[in-house]
């Protein structure tokens, strides 16, 4: 009897799919956080007769067979790629990227990270930095007798000085992007690292070339659907409940057939 396996299989999936449910709904608030979804497929099938066998002398073939399903494996939590509603802030260093593309970070490390969380703040040097205080590539500085700092959509950063009627240009920013967004690698604080199923890199302007523009004094919201997520939540429940059920019914099939005397 392989019900007992096969539930087996079934309970795990359905434990993963809460896990992810219950990240997104904890992630509500998260700025430009993209809900995820678990996948999951089919595994190996028992093949006690082929479809297409021959069942007869005569030749006469199987229409259909005898296949028996093994269970369900997960195949992938892949991001839903969705923009966030924008939030208005009317902070100076906040901004949120209105279409495709991630603001560039530099880690310790020296490696790149890429992040849709445009709250960002200005170091002790003025340097334009994350909440967890990496450099926000390329390296932009605010000197500190600026009043006050504006940003247009294409990433131009201008700060406006007492006595000076223009504004000065202190850089832009830029977005970056990917061919296969849902490739890049999760590592927590917002960040995402690139990975050979990502693709490289595409650097570009923002508002240019079908990247997004940034909006100064907003924030991304996270895409979670609280209504969604619990209706996933609860078939998610039922699922494992209704697969903890097979496994007391086989159990009981079991020792049924143990106490035949």
């Amino acid at each position: 009897m392989n019900a007992l396996q096969i539930a087996a299989t079934g309970m795990s999936a359905q434990q993963m799919k809460v896990d992810v449910v219950s990240n997104n709904l904890a992630n509500m608030s998260t700025t430009g956080y993209n809900a995820r979804r678990a996948d999951f497929a089919d595994l190996m099938y028992e093949q006690v007769q082929r479809p297409g066998a021959i069942s007869s002398q005569t030749g006469t073939m199987l229409p259909t067979g005898v296949q028996l399903g093994m269970g369900v494996r997960p195949t992938s939590v892949s991001v839903i790629l969705k923009q966030g509603s924008l939030s208005e802030t009317r902070g100076d260093l906040d901004f949120a990227v209105d279409g495709t593309g991630y603001l560039e970070v530099e880690l310790p490390s020296g490696g790149t990270a890429y992040t849709r969380d445009g709250a960002l703040k200005r170091s002790v040097d003025g340097l334009v930095v994350t909440s967890d205080g990496y450099q926000v590539n390329p390296g932009i500085t605010i000197p500190s007798d600026a009043n006050r700092i504006a940003v247009n959509g294409n990433g131009e950063v201008y700060a406006y000085f007492d006595g000076q009627i223009e504004p000065t240009l202190l850089g832009q920013f830029t977005l970056t992007t990917f061919t296969n967004e849902k490739g890049l690698e999760a590592t927590g604080s917002n960040l995402f690292l690139e990975t050979s199923a990502s693709g490289p890199p595409i650097t570009g302007t923002p508002g240019v070339d079908g990247f997004g523009n940034l909006r100064q004094g907003y924030l991304e919201e996270s895409t979670v659907d609280a209504v969604a997520e619990i209706t996933e939540l609860i078939k998610a429940q039922r699922g494992y409940e209704l697969n903890a059920k097979v496994i007391t019914a086989a159990d009981e099939m079991m020792a049924t057939t143990t106490q035949v005397k």
